[in-house]
């Protein structure tokens, strides 16, 4: 997400492991920022329901939630490689849709745990309006498929 005025980009799973220190201060002005900014624009729905920027760009709201939550994000070395098992966050082929999957380096267990990872995840999103759909995808390997919720804009 980036709130006017800042440059914070939240973690999707397909970057570098972002170094500790100033990244969770950064982090929670920017997730403070989006319950205000709900608040302001969502009337009485307030902060339960994404706000219209949101809507416009479900992935990277979607990733700063999850990571707000304490989620661990994947992350990838510079060729490419997966180095931590944790959420990918990306655009679904459905315009205004998202797709979650956990997913880390090979051998590492992340398919055995996607299940429980994921409605981890969908707990986290559904409580702020989300709608949050657990599917079996290519290679029997699970996602969640999220959404605004109908109350959103």
């Amino acid at each position: 997400m980036t709130v006017p005025g800042q440059g914070f980009e939240p973690a999707t799973g397909d970057g570098p492991a972002a170094p500790p220190g100033r990244r969770e201060a950064e982090l929670r002005t920017a997730y403070e920022g989006l319950l205000q900014i709900r608040r302001l624009v969502n009337g009485p729905a307030g902060a339960a329901v994404p706000a219209p920027w949101e809507v416009r760009q479900p992935p990277r709201a979607v990733a700063l939630v999850l990571e707000a939550a304490g989620i661990t994000p994947s992350a990838l070395d510079a060729e490419g490689r997966r180095t931590r098992t944790g959420y990918r966050v990306a655009a679904a082929p459905e315009p205004g849709r998202v797709h979650v999957t956990w997913l880390g380096p090979p051998g590492g267990g992340a398919a055995e745990e996607e299940q429980e990872r994921l409605t981890a995840c969908a707990a986290v999103l559904e409580p702020l309006g989300w709608v949050c759909l657990l599917y079996r995808g290519p290679r029997r390997r699970r996602f969640l498929e999220v959404e605004p919720g109908t109350a959103a804009h």
